[in-house]
């Protein structure tokens, strides 16, 4: 399809994932039959369709580019933030590390951004359950996409691997990851996404820790987790 050669147009159509596209014509095209039946069925097509836009949107974020720093991959709250040992079939090695756990409520955008400049060294795809993605234990369960990055930049952890998983949830049934091995990303440039209510868990190269706290929310590619170049103890916050 030719993208008129309008502005307005085009950053109308940038504007949501091509992923959610399909969606949203199957819900407009929904709309238009239920507005032959009666208007209050067409007001609950436009809803829905209205909702598919909204979960789709991908707008543009501002990422701070200097070397180093490690923004979140998602939008969402911070639920968890533990030192862990990564399970073995995520590929990221046995040394205990940090993990942020993000998760992502219906509303929140869920393209998924790199965290940090790198070179994506594995891609690891695993079946499982779909509980609750808030839950401690679908970082285990749940189906999941894995990336493992090696750090690039000059920075202490240069060379290191950090760990991005995506992680199907309750609702969610659709893992999508454009990254393959070898890719080269920048840090804030998108990667994949998770339809309808996720998870997205962070793991931290080892002796990096986050400067967060559970609670937070996150803004995808914008909010910075951790700084390589810092050698801060991993933050508390409480809720005042």
């Amino acid at each position: 399809m030719k993208i008129p050669d309008n502005v307005i147009v085009k950053d109308l159509i940038n504007y949501f994932h091509p992923a959610g596209w399909p969606f949203i014509g199957i819900a407009a095209g929904l709309t238009l039959l239920l507005s032959l039946i009666g208007w209050p069925l067409f007001v609950l097509g436009a809803l829905l369709t209205a909702w598919c836009a909204y979960f789709f949107r991908d707008p543009d974020r501002v990422t701070p580019v200097r070397s180093g720093l490690i923004a979140s991959p998602a939008d969402g709250k911070v639920v968890v933030i533990k030192q862990v040992t990564p399970a073995g079939d995520l590929g990221f090695g046995t040394e205990p590390r940090w993990r942020v756990s993000i998760f992502l409520n219906v509303m929140d955008i869920h393209v998924n951004r790199i965290p940090a400049d790198g070179t994506v060294m594995s891609c690891h795809y695993r079946k499982g359950t779909f509980i609750n993605a808030s839950f401690e234990k679908a970082s285990e369960d749940n189906e999941r996409m894995a990336v493992g990055l090696q750090l690039t930049g000059e920075h202490p952890h240069a060379g290191e691997t950090l760990g991005v998983v995506q992680i199907a949830g309750l609702i969610a049934r659709r893992i999508l990851c454009d990254a393959k091995q070898g890719d080269r990303f920048r840090a804030g440039e998108r990667f994949g996404i998770i339809r309808f209510g996720s998870r997205v868990d962070l793991y931290l190269p080892p002796g990096l820790s986050p400067l967060v706290a559970v609670g937070q929310y996150m803004i995808g590619g914008e909010t910075v987790i951790a700084d390589c170049k810092s050698d801060e103890q991993a933050r508390q916050g409480e809720r005042r």
